[in-house]
Parts: C-alpha cells; structure tokens; sequence
C-alpha cells in the first residue's frame, strides 16, 4: 500500500461523542476527519512507543 493513499472507513459513533469530537477539532481548526485521523495517528506512536496506547489508568466513560 502507498504510504500517502488514503483508504475509506465507514464509522458509526455516538452523538454525544460526535459533538464532542466536532468541537475539539473546531478548537484545533481540523476537520471532523482530520481530529480522528489525528488522534489515530498520535495513539498508534504513543503504542510504538511503549507498547500501550492508553495510560493505566485511561477511562473512556468519564
């Protein structure tokens, strides 16, 4: 696979998560798609990196 091609992937989230996801991206002047693939990307090297990609003690519900 080309590094810079882009591959499409249909994705169903939550409204809340959506708007919450929406407004973080506005305060960092990105895209919806752009925050997502962002934050993809971050969490991928944070895992390259040492092997965890979130934190111990990381709760997604708070």
């Amino acid at each position: 696979m080309n590094k810079n091609e882009k591959k499409q992937v249909p994705l169903r989230l939550s409204a809340e998560l959506y708007a919450y996801l929406a407004a973080w991206a506005e305060d960092d002047f990105r895209s919806l798609n752009g925050q997502i693939e962002y934050l993809l990307t971050e969490c991928v090297k944070q895992r390259k990196k040492n092997g965890r990609h979130v934190p111990k003690d990381f709760d997604a519900n708070k």
